[in-house]
């Protein structure tokens, strides 16, 4: 199939996120009109309010990016909104845009989906086939169920709706907060902060063994939009770069980029997550699509947007247990 951008009116929804930012700027190089909307003004767990914003707004299409999300601890400590939320934006918009006549839909799910030891590199068949991660289950069930109303509204009323799972995303735009970040920006900041302290060591969550695989942001904007255009199937498809490394190898290269030659230490009483999250990208090879940012080439840059963007402001690079007092003290 071929689904023709032209003149299409498409909304990304969570277009301020890493993902969505990101798609915002691939979209910019094709000829269609993007809406999107401040946080603040259109709350997506509301579905009267979703539903006047697709009434009001009309798109041709709809990529949804939005999600709450976070890495271990933030997963652990607020397991209730990770799955509340979730769902509501999930299921607000998929029946909206469908209650709308939006017959293009492209759900972003998450590799957290999978078993926590599914057969390694993992194939879109092992969804459902074993038990989670419990450090994530709230967030991956509410995005299976993404899954499944995107294949219900195909089902039942011919919707051409579609969804895609990346594997951890990094890049411009990323959260860097040490409370809520996913594990590569996290060590990018805790790096960083060592390097400007002349610390002699910095520790790591966990043991550092776990494998995970990356991609830049950017690459997995131009994968959606390759399959926005491209891609008719019920079945979800994933998104990966193809490699996987150990933790503590990520963290050495950081180390490297920034330039701290202090000790990595890891912490065997952090959970480590699960062992080994590798995505089978072939499907998506076979259809001609391929990465193109390297791993160290990605972390360069994601650094200089750190230092450029984040670093730059005092309140933002305050130490960790600052920002969980002050947490703790707004409750």
């Amino acid at each position: 199939m071929h689904f023709d951008l032209t003149g299409k009116r498409i909304w990304v929804a969570g277009h301020t996120g890493l993902v969505g930012s990101a798609l915002v700027r691939r979209l910019a190089h094709e000829n269609c009109i993007i809406l999107a909307t401040p946080r603040a003004q259109l709350d997506l767990r509301q579905q009267s309010a979703v539903d006047a914003f697709i009434r009001d707004t009309r798109p041709d299409a709809i990529i949804i990016a939005a999600a709450t999300v976070g890495g271990i601890l933030a997963n652990q400590t607020r397991p209730a909104e990770f799955l509340a939320d979730n769902l509501l934006i999930a299921a607000n918009i998929i029946t909206s845009a469908h209650a709308n006549g939006v017959d293009r839909l492209l759900f972003l799910d998450s590799s957290c989906i999978y078993p926590r030891l599914a057969a390694q590199p993992i194939s879109e068949e092992a969804l459902l086939t074993g038990p989670l991660e419990p450090s994530n289950e709230g967030y991956a069930i509410a995005k299976i169920a993404g899954i499944k109303l995107v294949q219900a509204f195909r089902a039942q009323y011919g919707r051409d709706y579609i969804s895609a799972m990346p594997t951890n995303l990094y890049g411009p735009g990323d959260n860097f907060d040490p409370v809520s970040s996913h594990v590569l920006p996290a060590l990018i900041r805790k790096i960083h902060e060592a390097k400007l302290a002349s610390a002699p060591s910095t520790p790591i969550w966990g043991s550092g063994a776990p494998r995970r695989e990356f991609l830049h942001a950017d690459d997995c904007a131009d994968a959606l939009v390759f399959l926005f255009k491209t891609y008719s199937s019920r079945d979800p498809i994933n998104i990966g770069s193809g490699h996987d490394l150990p933790i503590i190898e990520l963290a050495h290269r950081i180390a490297d980029i920034i330039g701290y030659t202090g000790a990595i230490l890891t912490d065997p009483t952090k959970p480590d997550g699960t062992p080994r999250k590798l995505l089978d990208s072939s499907r998506l090879r076979a259809l001609g699509w391929s990465p193109r940012i390297d791993l160290e080439t990605g972390i360069a840059l994601t650094y200089r947007w750190f230092l450029d963007n984040f670093a730059a402001d005092p309140h933002a690079m305050r130490p960790a247990h600052d920002i969980q007092q002050n947490l703790i003290g707004s409750a």
